[in-house]
């Protein structure tokens, strides 16, 4: 198999209608495979790590620390559905944000599989700056809104929905206790620009939120250039913000404006929390 794919590379490379069909064959492999039991306690398919419990696993035990403290989960970027079914089973309402088409039917099949569909609501779009319709780059885990993210061809790309929090859910989550998980390979701060609503509502969600800091940037770039916007949209709204590794490290503008000047990554992990000032919701953190 790796010589037939060493062999049919350079093809599919040169011939965008021939890359296209060959990812849509290559990442349909599993759709009818049954989903198996996890060992998180749920039936799941599409990836086999996700499935195996290796995916992610820090990032998974944080997520089930958070999540008996809160109502809802909205995922934005939400894949094949990892981070909503843990949520499902812990019966948790689900608000799921996902614009590729094969991760969709992945999705709907393994909320399907567990039977949480009447706990949840799936959006099929992409969620920006801006209601239309969008360009997006690159498939799986790793499909992005950014030309060039990680090194993502500009053939493989596909005409999604978009739209805004805004204007999906306005102010119909005021009052309930709201976590949201962002993983959308660097449109962090396009959502966040139609996201007024949900930043300032009360009480404030507890953030999860990928922003790479200078992985996966588009050739040319070496350090996130929406890096501190990204971070004072929530600051400027009454948020702390820490790193999501076991070091739980406080991030401050200092910092992040270092990194922007030296050109230097220390802060050793794309993965943040956000919350309102003075509720950190990890336990006993020192900050």
């Amino acid at each position: 198999m790796k010589k037939i794919t060493k062999i049919l590379k350079p093809l599919v490379d040169k011939f965008p209608l021939l890359a296209v069909t060959y990812r849509s064959l290559r990442d349909r492999k599993d759709m009818f495979r049954q989903p198996g039991m996890t060992i998180h306690g749920f039936l799941f398919n599409g990836n086999q790590s996700m499935e195996n419990g290796s995916f992610e696993p820090y990032e998974t035990e944080l997520v089930k620390t958070i999540l008996p403290k809160i109502d809802v989960l909205i995922n934005i970027g939400a894949n094949i559905g990892y981070y909503a079914c843990h949520a499902l089973k812990n019966q948790k309402k689900v608000i799921a944000f996902e614009p590729i088409e094969l991760n969709v039917q992945y999705l709907l099949r393994n909320i399907n599989s567990n039977d949480w569909q009447k706990d949840c609501e799936i959006y099929p779009i992409a969620l920006s700056n801006q209601v239309g319709i969008i360009e997006i780059y690159g498939g799986g885990t790793g499909a992005s809104l950014l030309k060039g993210w990680a090194g993502a061809a500009e053939s493989y790309k596909t005409l999604v929905p978009c739209a805004t929090l805004d204007n999906v859910l306005g102010k119909r989550l005021d009052g309930q206790k709201v976590f949201v998980i962002v993983d959308i390979e660097g449109a962090e701060y396009m959502m966040l620009e139609g996201a007024s609503y949900l930043l300032d509502m009360n009480p404030k969600p507890i953030w999860l939120v990928e922003i790479c800091v200078e992985e996966h940037q588009p050739q040319g770039i070496k350090i996130n250039p929406n890096l501190l916007k990204t971070f004072e949209k929530f600051w400027d709204r009454g948020y702390e913000s820490i790193t999501a590794d076991n070091r739980f490290k406080k991030v401050n503008k200092e910092e992040i404006s270092n990194i922007l000047k030296t050109q230097v990554d220390s802060l050793g992990t794309h993965n943040f929390i956000f919350y309102e000032f003075g509720s950190c919701p990890i336990g006993n953190v020192e900050l």
